[in-house]
């Protein structure tokens, strides 16, 4: 992109720009161009790219679309702007944690599944006397795919005795049921036992193997009287007696209780309660490959579809690579043979006829053509994922095992596949999460879609994508209120005479700009030592924190850094002080079972083994900060999550005019009754029907967006309502609390770590993965620090911050690790690999090529191993401390 600015008619122009926190922007942005969005967290750059400019551009589009049609598509709003001329269409690429389904894969992500079932209906080999199969056949999520046996699931799932009654050296009046349910419903079921005649008051082991099984497993459900509060003798007196039941009780045994309760509770909470009572086993039919025996007989290459489904993407494009140019010889074309009734193509011979026909070497002309077609269009896809950094993923690895990085790059390949032409791509943060090795393919990739003709919108933090960019767009000079203009628009060499811009002194790498020497180097006292550890990639690996230091857990994307940081050290410190992790958690979907995300992705994995075997006693307390939303509705914010807004309402309940009208804390909720408006039940806002268009959410027509009652807003604490607090700023906020100290500890730990802009009622739903997980650091450095022995661990801290951001984040967990803690951080920055005390290397490269532990020690001694793909680029960070 030359110096000189663009003509006009090459141009993106935008006036009056007003969304969110955009003050009015006036700004022209070149088409055909690689154009990078710019500030530090919160300075509207997104507002500009995605809430402005796509969003206006997916409104044009959604105008030649039928109404009807527009309430599948999920829109983001009609953007406050004055005008905005030479807009073309836009494509957005945001990142997104997981997918909607816990079935959904890298291969219905990246659009491979049809053409892959397609390539066995058509091209498979079928054994002796099996008629052809649909591509719906070699899908585990239709009924004509799935195993008749796990229904597609590729696991069955029972209850055991010992998952059933943990301690069996309780009683039974003592829960030694422990998947009955609580409170009275259990204690129901412990005294229709009574009334049968059974002692609830022996230990569970004492009890006969015979009344065991028929308590936990009996399909039985007899209705009985029942006598609360009477133990057996007393009950069966009474019955004697004729002496009227409190109520008729009917029984359920533990497993049909977790099994009914999991197939038919419409409460998410129940389900994932029951669920940790089910064994997981590898369905006896399928052996966890989730198809009919019928499917899985077809084969191509040597490959059952399952099987081949889990290879790394980079062998899957060489295992194709015969097929898709057409050198098949006689052992692949004996791979693709007709099944008996297939027609053959017009004119082409066939050997004598022979009962057998499927065992000869011959080939018809149709399934070379199919073959080549299809494993051609497969291996194109394919080898896009892989030119993306992507080649160590298999096609049945699950979504919401994905970082939102990974997964904003296989919705890339997908476009790279398209072949759009004159397209704006908006793409957000598209480095997230990657190896600066790896951010290369990605530019490269990036240029290809620029090459095509179209132009690309990229918000970005990153500073090699900055100096990449044709164009730099930059929004600031803060964040929030204090931002909101654009400060410069032009080529990248240009920001450099703009003293305003944060993100100039990162571009320049100026002295001035690298991570603070907070300390001088740590040595570390003691050492907390995992070994044997085996999980995904890792076989076998043995390796040693630091502690008392910040380390950094460094490697290519999929190399293996999470699996050993975020699984096995978690798990194994977890185990160690008695609090097992959950498991499943958030990621996993409402109803599925344990584990189901991974159906049929880990057949024939090793189970996950290591131990530690030095230096536990040293870690007291273990903290993991994950980038986990905060909150799953509207109603948990900003102020509720960090606590600070119970003290705000006891400040509000303690005012004259509150005591006067009786008002305790709980009047200024808006999540119960008493001082919420009711029209819109403290939300806000209310949903609009209309009809054939997708439904709008107004602001509540009584509360206008206040979400409390009148009577509540006429309550004052120096002039502001409730309503106002939740709407002021962190910044806002330190002032008109600066003399309560309560509530200003965690606002001036919100300000410190760079998030000063957002406003204390921000929902939870719109806050970023990077946010959540700030805003959960700050819940635990305002809590009263210990003397040391806690462990901080944290996944991709840095993900979508501004480097000015980083150094903010940086200077508070050091403040952690000068308290006497250790801090664990899985990294791809590496000027925050460069800042810390002890560096692990995994790798080499990703999947099978990584998994084992390339290089550690001190960032100089890492930046100096030979073989390490980290070594040059830390090399880079070192060099301007």
């Amino acid at each position: 992109m030359p110096a000189s600015f663009p003509p006009p008619d090459a141009l993106v122009r935008v006036r009056g720009a007003r969304e969110h926190n955009l003050k009015n922007v006036d700004v022209d942005i070149p088409r055909n161009a690689l154009v990078v969005f710019t500030g530090i967290s919160g300075s509207g750059k997104s507002s500009l790219a995605f809430g402005t400019l796509f969003a206006e551009a997916q409104r044009r589009y959604l105008e030649s679309v039928a109404p009807y049609a527009r309430r599948l598509i999920a829109q983001v709003g009609t953007p406050q702007v004055d005008s905005i001329e030479g807009l073309p269409p836009a494509v957005a690429l945001q990142q997104q944690r997981g997918a909607p389904g816990a079935r959904s894969s890298v291969a219905s992500v990246a659009a491979l599944s049809t053409p892959l079932r397609m390539l066995y209906s058509r091209a498979g080999r079928y054994p002796a006397h099996q008629p052809m199969l649909y591509a719906e056949d070699f899908s585990p999520h239709t009924p004509q795919g799935a195993c008749p046996h796990c229904q597609g699931q590729g696991r069955t799932y029972e209850v055991t005795e010992r998952s059933l009654v943990p301690d069996d050296a309780l009683t039974i009046r003592q829960r030694a049921v422990a998947a009955w349910p609580g409170a009275w419903q259990g204690q129901n079921l412990r005294d229709i036992l009574t009334t049968l005649g059974h002692d609830v008051d022996v230990p569970w082991r004492q009890l006969p193997q015979a009344l065991r099984d028929w308590i936990l497993f009996t399909d039985e459900q007899p209705t009985v009287p029942v006598y609360p509060g009477l133990d057996a003798a007393q009950v069966q007196a009474a019955i004697r007696r004729g002496q009227p039941p409190g109520y008729m009780g009917t029984f359920s045994s533990a497993r049909r209780h977790v099994l009914h309760t999991f197939a038919h509770s419409p409460s998410a909470m129940m389900k994932k309660r029951v669920a940790q009572y089910l064994v997981a086993t590898p369905c006896p039919l399928c052996h966890g490959k989730r198809l009919k025996p019928e499917a899985l007989a077809v084969t191509f290459a040597g490959h059952d579809i399952a099987s081949l489904s889990q290879l790394p993407l980079a062998e899957l494009a060489e295992l194709l690579r015969p097929a898709a140019e057409g050198r098949l010889g006689a052992g692949e074309r004996a791979g693709l043979q007709d099944a008996p009734g297939q027609r053959r193509a017009p004119g082409s011979t066939q050997h004598a006829a022979a009962p057998d026909v499927h065992r000869t070497a011959w080939l018809s002309e149709e399934k070379v053509l199919a073959a080549q077609r299809l494993a051609g269009e497969l291996r194109r896809r394919v080898l896009a994922l892989v030119e993306l950094g992507l080649g160590y993923l298999s096609l049945s690895r699950s979504t919401p095992t994905l970082s939102p990085g990974e997964l904003q790059r296989l919705r890339l390949a997908g476009q790279l596949a398209s072949h759009l032409f004159g397209v704006v791509y908006v793409l957000d943060e598209p480095s997230a999460g990657l190896h600066p090795a790896d951010g290369e393919a990605l530019l490269t990739a990036l240029q290809g879609l620029k090459a095509a003709g179209n132009s690309l919108f990229v918000v970005e933090h990153d500073v090699a994508t900055m100096r990449r960019a044709d164009w730099l767009v930059d929004v600031g000079p803060g964040a929030g209120e204090q931002g909101g203009e654009v400060l410069y628009s032009g080529p990248p060499a240009g920001l450099a005479l703009v003293q305003r811009s944060v993100t100039r002194r990162y571009l320049l790498a100026e002295p001035a700009s690298a991570v603070p020497n907070l300390r001088t180097p740590r040595v570390p006292q003691h050492w907390l030592r995992l070994e044997g550890i085996v999980r995904n990639n890792l076989r076998g690996l043995d390796a040693a924190f630091a502690l008392g230091c910040m380390n950094a857990v460094t490697g290519v994307s999929g190399s293996g850094k999470s699996s050993l940081v975020s699984q096995a050290l978690l798990e194994l410190v977890a185990d160690h002080l008695g609090h097992p992790l959950a498991t499943g958690g958030d990621e996993q979907e409402e109803g599925d079972a344990p584990d189901a995300a991974e159906a049929g992705g880990d057949v024939g994995q090793p189970r996950p083994a290591g131990h530690i075997a030095a230096g536990a006693e040293h870690v007291h307390r273990l903290v993991p900060i994950d980038q986990k939303p905060i909150g799953r509705t509207p109603r948990s914010n900003l102020a509720t999550y960090t606590g600070l807004f119970d003290t705000v309402r006891k400040l509000f309940a303690a005012t004259p005019q509150a005591r006067e009208r009786g008002y305790d804390a709980g009047q200024f909720s808006f999540n119960v009754p008493k001082g919420r408006c009711e029209v819109c039940e403290g939300e806000g806002s209310v949903s609009v029907e209309l009809l054939f268009m997708p439904s709008v959410y107004a602001p509540c027509p009584a509360c206008h967006g206040a979400r409390y009652s009148p009577a509540t807003l006429q309550v004052r604490w120096r002039g502001l309502s409730i309503a106002d607090v939740l709407h002021l700023t962190v910044d806002a906020s330190c002032e008109a609390f600066a003399d309560q100290p309560a509530v200003l500890r965690p606002l001036r730990l919100l300000q410190a770590i760079g998030l000063g802009y957002l406003r204390l009622g921000q929902p939870a739903t719109q806050l970023s993965g990077g946010e959540a997980q700030r805003i959960k650091l700050v819940t635990e450095l305002q809590r009263p620090q210990r003397r040391g022995g806690t462990l901080y661990v944290l996944d991709e801290p840095t993900t979508g911050l501004h480097p000015a951001d980083v150094d903010r984040l940086l200077v508070q967990l050091d403040g952690l690790v000068q308290a006497g803690n250790t801090v664990v951080l899985v990294e791809h920055d590496m000027r925050v690999a460069a800042a810390c005390d002890w560096v692990i290397d995994i790798g080499p490269g990703a999947g099978a090529a990584g998994g084992r532990i390339v290089a550690q020690g001190t960032p100089e001694q890492v930046a100096a191993a030979a073989g390490s793909r980290t070594a040059p680029y830390l090399v880079q960070a070192l060099a301007v401390q």
